[in-house]
Parts: structure tokens; C-alpha cells; sequence
């Protein structure tokens, strides 16, 4: 496949521009006729993101007073921005998008994590890339400040690899795939759906390892709530409920839950059965994962650049909602 074609026909932001309005679903009243409050959130394409599609196709914020809408970005990362400019009260992503998102002074706030996975990000690349150690000398590719990059960080750390031997390019997600296949790069540390299109698309490429490998590294997705929506309790614990609603949907009703995030996705509902189950979905807050997780990443954060100094956690980090609403996922706090 020429990249041109690929551009056209798989890069996540084309898929956004195809797809515009129709993306967006919208509550109108309740059930008592009384108008709605607006929770909008921001969302990726893939697995991680399926309790949001759940919650707005299904209409579960109504059922708690809430009108809500989902917006498809890249990924993650790039819809925690819309967070920030006001236009989404909700996004999720993993540490680093947070904490380098704070660190310049960004209005947001974590208030549980929603999903976990050790199959959903992986490292994908050339077959003769047998071992870790076939990684020195070769290039290799991960959007910055992202899942992606800690993995990385993480992988090189547990092989013992020399980091100065192996040259890193930043790519964003949906340049991945081509640049694999214009050898470019070698290899890439990526989340789904990207690695499995590289084995299917790149001749002599396959999924080398999942994160969850060794031990390596477990991905966590945070919901970071804007500072309108934290100030709003009401409104905020609302919203809370119906995600933990929304999000135990993805694991009582898989299959319902994968044919509707596949078809908003336009990701075939069989592919969305697979990752999905890839993934363990359960809003919580247990303090002792949530600050370990944090302070660990902050510390690769900071020795990469990604952020100035150590956030202020008492701030960044905000248990009172799932203390409230659900006390017994939100232990240690």
C-alpha cells in the first residue's frame, strides 16, 4: 500500500474528518421533561475509550440528569486538550499526557482510572527483531509524552538496553504503520489498533511483545475531569456514577458494548471483541496504585523533559468523588 492511499484510508484524523457530526450523540431531556446538564467528552479511537461511546449511545448519563456527547480525537492525548480549551469536561489518557499537561499549567484533574490492560499497547517491528537486544542499533518510533513512550522507557530499563544505541524518532500514531512500511523506522512502542495493522500491512512485520510481557507494563487510563466539571459537585458526582455504570456495561455486556463502539469506531465488531478483551475495565481509585503509578511516571517525565518539576498532588489528584460516590473503589485515601 502506497502511503498516500494509507493517508487517505487509515490515519485516525482522516477517519474524524469522514465522519464529522455523526459522532456526537446527544441526550435532550429527562425523563421528568427537565432539561439536561451537559457533560461533553473528548475521546481516542479504540478500546480504551469504549465505556464513553457506551454511556452517550446508550443514554446512561440520562438516567442521572445529564446530557452528554462524545468527540473522537488522534488519541488520548490530543483530546485531553479539549479539556483544557473548555470544550470537553472529560477526557482519558494514561500519566504522561496529564503530567505534561499540568506541569504547563493546565486546569484538570484526576479523579479515578477507568481502564487497565497489559495487551493493549505493545512494541511491533520487523520479524528478525528476535530478542531485545535486537532493538540496539535499529530506529524506533513512539509519540512523546504517551503510553508509548513510558513503555519504552519501561522496556529498555527491564532489558538492560543501552538507550544512546538506539535511535528514537517521534511519530504520531496514525504515521506508524507507513513509516514501518518505508523502513523508516524499525520498530514501534503503540497501542491498538496499530499494532495489529502493522502485522497485517507490512510485509515481514508482527507484534513483537505486549507490555504486559515480563512484567514490563501495565497501561492505565485515567478520567481527568476540567476544572468546570470539579467545581460542579453535583454535576461531577453525577457523572461519576454514570461512568462506573457505563464502564461495568463493557464487562457485563461485552458483545452490546463492542457493536456499538465498532460501528462508531468503524472498526469491525469482531476487531472490537478482541481488543476489548484485551482490556479490564473498572473505574477505581485505590491510593496506593494511583500515586505509585503517578510518581513513578513523573520521575521519567522529568528526566525526559516532558515536565519541569513534581506536581503538587493533593491538587492533581482528586479522590473525593469516588470517596463519595463509591467508597469501597477508592480505598487508602
Amino acid at each position: 500500500m502506497d502511503q498516500d492511499s494509507y493517508s487517505r484510508g487509515m490515519t485516525r484524523r482522516g477517519f474524524v474528518v469522514s465522519v464529522g457530526p455523526g459522532m456526537y450523540v446527544l441526550g435532550m431531556a429527562g425523563a421528568n421533561g427537565a432539561p439536561l446538564k451537559k457533560v461533553p467528552t473528548s475521546t481516542g479511537i479504540d478500546a480504551l475509550f469504549v465505556p464513553f461511546v457506551v454511556a452517550a449511545e446508550l443514554k446512561i448519563f440520562e438516567k442521572y440528569g445529564l446530557e452528554t456527547s462524545y468527540k473522537p480525537f488522534d488519541d488520548g492525548n490530543v483530546a485531553l486538550d479539549a479539556v483544557l480549551t473548555g470544550s470537553s469536561d472529560i477526557g482519558a489518557t494514561t500519566e504522561f499526557g496529564g503530567l505534561s499537561r499540568w506541569d504547563k499549567g493546565g486546569k484538570l484533574y484526576v479523579t479515578s482510572y477507568s481502564s487497565t490492560s497489559g495487551q493493549q499497547i505493545g512494541l511491533a517491528g520487523r520479524d528478525d527483531i528476535k530478542r531485545p537486544e535486537d532493538l540496539i542499533g535499529r530506529t524506533v518510533a513512539y509519540p512523546r509524552a504517551t503510553g508509548g513512550h513510558l513503555y519504552f522507557m519501561r522496556y529498555v530499563k527491564k532489558y538492560n538496553l543501552p538507550v544512546d544505541k538506539i535511535k528514537v524518532k517521534f511519530l504520531q500514531a496514525p504515521e506508524m504503520v507507513a513509516a514501518l512500511e518505508r523502513r523508516d523506522i524499525d520498530a514501534f512502542f503503540l497501542w491498538e489498533p496499530w499494532l495489529d495493522k502493522a502485522a497485517q500491512l507490512v510485509q515481514g512485520a508482527r507484534v513483537l511483545a505486549r507490555s504486559g510481557d515480563d512484567g514490563v507494563f501495565i497501561l492505565t487510563s485515567y478520567d481527568y475531569y476540567s476544572q468546570g466539571l470539579i467545581d460542579d459537585q453535583p454535576r461531577a458526582a453525577a457523572a461519576t456514577r454514570a461512568l462506573i455504570e457505563a464502564t461495568d456495561f463493557c464487562n457485563t455486556n461485552a458483545a452490546e458494548a463492542a457493536k456499538v463502539a465498532g460501528k462508531a469506531f468503524r472498526i469491525p465488531e469482531a476487531d472490537m471483541k478482541v481488543y476489548m478483551s484485551r482490556m479490564k475495565y473498572r473505574v477505581e481509585m485505590p491510593k496506593d496504585v494511583v500515586l505509585g503509578n503517578f510518581r513513578g511516571a513523573a520521575e521519567v517525565a522529568l528526566g525526559e523533559g516532558i515536565i519541569k518539576k513534581m506536581p503538587d498532588w493533593n491538587d492533581f489528584v482528586r479522590p473525593q468523588l469516588m470517596k463519595e460516590v463509591a467508597p469501597d473503589r477508592a480505598v487508602g485515601w
